[in-house]
């Protein structure tokens, strides 16, 4: 039975998995343990310059902590990072989280996760407020017209090419476009992943699931469950303050699998569908935001926050996302070597995997309707995706730049 998981194909073609043999590290060369500080220099510089996505983010970590410090070897480095692949969240963010538990335990992995997210969060959240005082000008307005055609096919590019991996046999394509087809009825989106994961599980492990007389390794994954699904339940109770905002961006950091892309589905509809705290097009310029600042996507949350809720919101919503990542990567230890070799597990993640396609693709279609509204949107559209599959090394923070460029130029010839 093959390993099913939701690595991100792009991190195929980065360093770290090109890395040649003699490039090793020995472990009788790795230097000792490591202190919060350095920690703490390292992983903020990190987070500062880690433009361009998890791919990128990942070679760079690799760059940095295996070939400059060599505090990791190479093989150390890969285990880890599979291990990001069977848990929610974002990839590299874990990794770093679990880069500071191995070179200093749990306060190594607080301070090496938190130096990673503050950079980014602290310029979003910046932003943001800029954001809230000054979109009303129309020049603002016009270099969004520009962005937001890119945007959408930075979402295209992701489903097409985390799609490739992520839809490999029929049971994964039914569940995809069963989820792309539901989301449009208003199913809750983690109902979906969790339905779509539990049933390509069955149907790939259906023969041995009957001899099988220990289902403890199938039933681990959703012991992370109940509490997110009891908080579905509950925040429609709260009122528009910063603990609802912790709460929706809890419930979606413990269940989000895929990349940060994924995120747009959840939030679409918590905050624009569930509640209408927020717009479609606001959305789109917190996924704007997100593109052309470094750190992890999901410092988006950090965005919204403010625009929900203020302050005390940017710090609520940028806690709650990352929080579960912080609590599965310690727990998770204990169980890797079962859950990697689970065929469960492993049909459970590709089923998840599917589903995110699905959602995903659901999100670009529901936010291309606004966004692509005349001849130069579509333009702007097309040319920036055939950019992104064409040259696939191309930072999509420079096409966001140039949609900018191209939304003021065409308000500065009308």
């Amino acid at each position: 039975m093959p390993e099913y998981t939701k690595k991100d194909p792009e991190l195929e073609s980065n360093s770290l998995l090109d890395a040649q043999v003699g490039d090793r590290v020995p472990e009788t060369q790795l230097s000792p343990k490591t202190g919060l500080w350095e920690l703490a220099i390292v992983f903020a510089k990190l987070g500062a310059i880690a433009f361009g996505g998890p791919a990128a983010h990942i070679a760079q970590i690799e760059l940095e902590i295996v070939q400059r410090r060599q505090w990791l070897s190479r093989e150390k480095l890969l285990d880890l990072l599979g291990v990001t692949s069977l848990i929610p969240g974002p990839n590299s963010t874990e990794l770093t989280i679990h880069i500071g538990l191995e070179r200093a335990g749990w306060r190594g992995a607080i301070v090496a996760g938190v130096c990673f997210i503050t950079p980014a969060m602290l310029l979003v959240w910046g932003l943001a407020i800029v954001y809230v005082e000054y979109q009303t000008i129309p020049a603002v307005g016009w270099l969004l017209y520009g962005v937001k055609p890119v945007i959408i096919a930075i979402i295209a590019q992701a489903v097409w090419k985390l799609g490739r991996s992520a839809l490999k046999n029929i049971p994964t394509w039914c569940a995809g476009i069963l989820v792309l087809a539901l989301y449009f009825l208003k199913i809750n989106e983690i109902a979906l992943m969790l339905g779509a994961g539990i049933t390509v599980s069955l149907v790939h492990n259906l023969t041995s699931f009957k001899k099988n007389k220990s289902l403890s390794i199938f039933l681990f994954p959703f012991s992370f469950f109940p509490f997110p699904l009891v908080v579905i339940a509950t925040t429609a109770a709260y009122p528009k303050t910063w603990t609802a905002v912790f709460l929706s961006f809890l419930k979606i950091g413990s269940v989000l699998y895929g990349s940060g892309y994924v995120l747009l589905a959840f939030v679409q509809q918590e905050f624009v569908d569930r509640t209408h705290w927020l717009t479609s097009q606001q959305l789109l310029d917190a996924v704007a935001i997100g593109q052309f600042t470094p750190g992890p996507v999901f410092t988006t949350a950090t965005f919204i926050g403010y625009l929900v809720a203020g302050n005390l919101g940017a710090i609520a919503g940028t806690i709650g996302i990352f929080l579960p990542a912080f609590i599965l990567v310690p727990l998770i230890n204990p169980f890797v070597a079962k859950l990697r070799k689970s065929p469960w597990t492993a049909g459970f993640l590709d089923g998840v995997n599917a589903a995110s396609m699905g959602l995903m693709a659901a999100v670009a279609l529901e936010l291309g309707r606004g966004t692509l509204i005349d001849i130069w949107t579509i333009i702007v559209a097309i040319a920036s995706l055939f950019v992104l599959l064409k040259f696939p090394k191309v930072n999509s923070a420079w096409l966001v730049i140039a949609g900018a460029a191209i939304g003021w130029l065409i308000k500065f010839n009308q």
